[in-house]
């Protein structure tokens, strides 16, 4: 999932979820326990509640806990049975049957196994022009539908009944289970799609849910929402919460002193707050299994030459970077964070990782752009560096233009900090020169990142291509012989980092105060971050408004 830059970013990324439950102090929660209301908040405005369409972090968390598919992702990612009570897996492991249990959409309409054949149709049939399309590979005509070479309606998934999801596969897909767990392959309500068109998604009022949560007061564009208790949800005497009240908090001063107020129950630390409060009850770190990394627009003539991409990643300090933002912050010399995946005893990240093109090495910067400029017969450079308006956005734009101008004389470095969906929009476009981009895994597999950067991937951005990447990682997705396949993930992703198809900056982990009376919250690195659905306020304080 794309990842907005919250205030304190940076470091070590597991892929092990924990339940949220601080320990210690006797803080009240903003709202009270007889309320049953928390306050919480994000650093993003939210981009688009349509499943289809979603591709970051804010509209999946939010998503997670307003829909639900199949299955619902637990503790350390655990996967629980959701709307499905029984699955059934063919000795192939191709063909998946699943029995739904019965359950409703807000409206009161019924939901049914139709309802997931409409929306995993609707997601890869190309007038949508889903940029998450590519994660329904394998499953039977899906990549072929995507490219407009196979009806929408031959897609490996039908419904026997009301009741009955059976789904097709080309090849065995080891990760599959995880994906179910995943918002992109929840079911969809056709009636509300069609009704409201081109708006479907763009605010609360166009948008059917059936989770734990119903979204309310989101217009498309407000920095305020609200998720309610759904009264239709089919577990509802589980879901302990009556609502939780959302904000976007781009300050961290704000955000802080509207925590001390108790105006909000969480808040992301920045970096002078992560050392001053890292005692106090309530400290948390949350490690987000993401890595942000520079994305060179290769439309550009400049950001052709490898070896101006070269001198620009050695220029850059990444402990410096990542003390300036907070948490507990690791360099990166890979693409897949550190800690999501563990192969024959050892991180993937160190496997793959190319220390010396992301050590911080000036002097050799330097030569390097030198030649650079020879070979694109020029005396210097200029070009501008993308981020979000986040108050970590600016740190890293202000870091990076600082240290590019100093150790690679001549280069003029301007910086634009935008709001997160602006970012997200121009960068699908290309409307930059260098982008700040950060990846956070949706499942514990390395293909979820390294299918990022093949040629015709809609979240290749700078348009980086290579033919023997691509040939690795799509004969990694149809080997059958799994040494083979990590041999291919491991080739690839090392030509990836080689040629600098990326500058790889920081993995991240998050530093928050959550207020110790909050529990039962679950946060898995990987996939859905966020899981709500049974988390309450203990004791029973006086309510603060």
């Amino acid at each position: 999932m794309k990842f907005t830059k919250l205030f304190a970013a940076g470091a070590t990324v597991l892929i092990v979820g924990s339940t949220l439950a601080a320990c210690g102090g006797n803080s009240n929660s903003s709202s009270g326990s007889s309320k049953k209301t928390i306050n919480w908040m994000d650093s993003a405005e939210i981009p688009t509640m349509d499943i289809s369409k979603a591709t970051d972090v804010t509209s999946f968390n939010q998503l997670g806990n307003v829909e639900e598919g199949l299955y619902r992702l637990g503790n350390k990612n655990k996967v629980e049975n959701a709307l499905a009570t029984s699955t059934k897996v063919s000795k192939d492991g191709k063909t998946w049957t699943f029995t739904l249990r019965p359950s409703k959409w807000s409206n009161g309409n019924k939901l049914t196994a139709k309802d997931f054949v409409y929306s995993w149709r609707r997601t890869v049939n190309p007038k949508i022009a889903s940029q998450y399309a590519y994660l329904f590979e394998g499953i039977h005509n899906a990549t072929k539908i995507s490219a407009g070479k196979a009806p929408v309606n031959s897609l490996g998934i039908k419904a026997e009944g009301n009741d009955k999801l059976v789904v097709t596969l080309d090849k065995r897909i080891p990760y599959f289970k995880l994906l179910m767990g995943f918002p992109l392959f929840f079911p969809q309500n056709q009636k509300v799609v069609e009704a409201n068109g081109s708006k479907y998604g763009t605010s609360s009022k166009t948008t059917a849910f059936n989770g734990p949560f119903v979204q309310k007061g989101w217009t498309g564009s407000n920095l305020s929402w609200k998720l309610v208790k759904n009264k239709n949800y089919w577990d509802k005497k589980n879901v302990k919460l009556d609502a939780i009240n959302y904000s976007v908090q781009k300050t961290p001063s704000t955000a802080y002193n509207l925590y001390q107020s108790k105006k909000l129950d969480a808040t992301v630390l920045d970096a002078q707050q992560t050392k001053n409060l890292k005692h106090n009850a309530g400290y948390t770190l949350r490690d987000t299994a993401a890595t942000f990394y520079l994305q060179f627009n290769q439309k550009r003539k400049i950001f052709q030459n490898a070896n101006l991409r070269k001198a620009i990643s050695m220029s850059i300090n990444r402990k410096a970077l990542g003390n300036a933002l907070g948490g507990a912050n690791t360099p990166a010399d890979s693409l897949t964070a550190k800690g999501v995946v563990n192969h024959d005893g050892k991180d993937w990240a160190s496997v793959v990782g190319d220390k010396e093109s992301a050590s911080y090495n000036p002097a050799d910067a330097k030569k390097l752009y030198q030649k650079a400029l020879k070979e694109l017969g020029v005396k210097n450079v200029s070009f501008t560096i993308l981020s979000d308006d986040t108050d970590a956005g600016q740190k890293t734009t202000e870091t990076l233009q600082s240290q590019l101008e100093e150790n690679l004389k001549g280069m003029k470095v301007s910086v634009a900090n935008v709001p997160f969906k602006t970012r997200l929009n121009r960068s699908t476009n290309g409307n930059f020169d260098i982008v700040v981009s950060g990846w956070s895994a949706d499942f514990a597999d390395p293909i979820s990142f390294v299918d990022l950067f093949t040629s015709k991937n809609a979240n290749n951005n700078g348009k980086w291509s290579n033919a023997q990447y691509d040939k690795l990682i799509a004969d990694s997705k149809t080997t059958t012989d799994n040494t083979k396949r990590w041999n291919d993930l491991e080739k690839a992703e090392k030509i990836l980092l080689s040629e600098e198809g990326i500058a790889p900056l920081y993995y991240q982990t998050e530093a928050w105060l959550v207020r110790p009376d909050i529990k039962g919250i679950v946060y898995n690195g990987a996939g859905l971050n966020y899981n709500f659905k049974e988390a309450y306020v203990s004791g029973n304080q006086s309510i603060v408004h």
